[in-house]
């Protein structure tokens, strides 16, 4: 079976090269989303069956299987190279588009592409900027995670494909929420429609206000960056009651992360993150990782909120309540935790450790610091061999560690 995509713009009346119009006019079968059908039905032969694209998806490949399953004879199948299917796609088809999702549903059909631009490249031409330097992120029916991550990552230039839920009001709010408010914003309506072609320049301010129509496209740009600090300072933080010792020392931190090995992980657990300082570095230092906060104490949850706006690390999933207890669900992220660490236990450590295990990728590590004071009474050290030895788990030689005039500290890692 063969799919021939071809991209178009919202141009109502598009152009389309000597090649792809024989292909149209030799057609039987065609497909594609409402709007596109809208811009096409003058031009397709008499006869010709529509197949709309709609969620949920399984219906229009069922559909698309039906019609490989017919005999009827077109110009097309006369060549000899099965049935045909001809798509419409916007822009670009293999620029987060239909045709990729042809090759993941039909691995074994042939795919053939004609592309147009797709709406970010029409922006920047639009602008006259320079797009080769661009981080692309879609948020079309995706979570904000990959946005996060190039803003985290100082990206110069991010363009964002927008939906419903992301729009350019939502995008340019969120970028002042974590303080990123030295881009500006470009924003691209109906490009290819010229009744209807709109491109504005903003601040993110101005944009916070304002409505735009859909379809429409984003470029976030700036010239200026902060540099992302390699470990906060203890005393940047808010701190729970103004408690500085309730928060993992900035040496301690990095050298924590180190630990947990988190170049090479994707989902980190902080279970008992009291201020967020641990999965606020590890969000920092590492914007690819999804990070889940688990912290016991409600107070805290305006606590960790704070900070993550101000060190800038937008992303981080929290979840109030006792971890023995609280839901740890496949809905918190996509995938189960490949790094874990506890920051508090309340002397239930074997209980939490245990729970922990059940959805700890294989190959994941747990990691705990241990700290050594007169006036600690629970020995976290021994609860630890304990939990490990009925666990079951594989523990690497401990690291210690004393930073100034703090107590002593042991760093404890184990693998599942």
């Amino acid at each position: 079976m063969r799919f021939i995509v071809i991209g178009i713009t919202d141009h109502p009346a598009p152009f389309f090269p000597p090649e792809v119009k024989s292909i149209i006019s030799q057609g039987r079968v065609f497909s594609g989303g409402k709007r596109h059908h809208e811009i096409v039905a003058p031009i397709l032969p008499e006869g010709a069956e529509w197949i709309d694209i709609t969620v949920p998806l399984d219906a229009v490949f069922e559909r698309y299987r039906e019609v490989e399953a017919t005999e009827q004879t077109t110009p097309l199948l006369q060549e000899g190279l099965g049935e045909v299917i001809i798509v419409f796609a916007s822009g670009d088809p293999l620029f987060f588009g239909f045709a990729n999702t042809i090759r993941s549903r039909m691995p074994e059909a042939e795919v053939i592409v004609y592309p147009a631009f797709n709406s970010l490249q029409m922006l920047a031409h639009r602008l006259l900027m320079p797009y080769h330097d661009m981080r692309i992120v879609s948020l079309t029916g995706r979570p904000w995670h990959e946005f996060d991550r190039a803003l985290i990552e100082r990206a110069p230039k991010i363009g964002i494909l927008t939906d419903r839920e992301h729009t350019p009001a939502a995008i340019a709010q969120r970028m002042l929420d974590y303080g990123f408010t030295y881009y500006n914003i470009y924003i691209g309506e109906h490009l290819g429609n010229p009744s209807q072609e709109r491109v504005t320049t903003l601040s993110l301010e101005e944009a916070v206000n304002k409505d735009f129509s859909l379809p429409n496209c984003v470029i976030v740009a700036t010239d200026a960056h902060d540099a992302k600090p390699f470990g906060i300072a203890d005393t940047a933080f808010a701190l729970l009651d103004g408690r500085e010792k309730m928060i993992t020392k900035m040496p301690i931190r990095l050298l924590t992360l180190q630990a947990l090995d988190l170049p090479r992980r994707h989902v980190l657990w902080d279970i008992g993150a009291c201020t967020g300082s641990i999965s606020i570095e590890a969000r920092l230092q590492f914007p690819h990782l999804q990070v889940v906060a688990f912290e016991i104490r409600p107070e805290c949850e305006a606590i960790i909120q704070e900070n993550a706006r101000r060190f800038g690390t937008p992303g981080i999933t929290l979840r109030i309540g006792d971890f023995r207890s609280v839901d740890c669900g496949s809905g918190i992220v996509p995938s189960p935790p490949d790094a874990i660490f506890i920051g508090g236990h309340g002397g239930h450590l074997q209980e939490i450790m245990a729970k922990a295990l059940r959805y700890l990728a294989p190959g994941g590590v747990i990691v705990m610091n241990s700290v050594k004071a007169p006036r600690v009474t629970t020995d976290s050290h021994r609860l630890w061999d304990e939990a490990c030895r009925e666990l079951g788990l594989r523990q690497e030689p401990p690291m210690h560690l004393q930073i100034n005039d703090y107590h002593p500290i042991t760093i404890l890692k184990c693998r599942k």
